[in-house]
């Protein structure tokens, strides 16, 4: 998905009828969730630490590792 799409989810995130924001919210959550997946895998390629993942996901080292551990 390329920033186009992700502009228009995230515009229809605050739409004044609820579930189009609910449906927007929902998909926005997905696509995130497949990009924060490659930059972890791409971060771990590129010989980064489980440390300096977590500090740039601004979660802890093990939080991290036990979500991403395995990919």
């Amino acid at each position: 998905m390329s920033t186009g799409p992700m502009a228009t989810l995230a515009g229809e995130a605050g739409s004044d009828d609820p579930f189009t924001a609910l449906r927007a919210i929902a998909k926005l959550r997905t696509e995130v969730d497949r990009m924060e997946t490659l930059a972890v895998r791409r971060a771990r390629n590129s010989n980064a630490s489980w440390q300096l993942i977590a500090l740039a996901l601004g979660v802890s080292k093990q939080a991290v590792h036990k979500k991403y551990g395995r990919s």
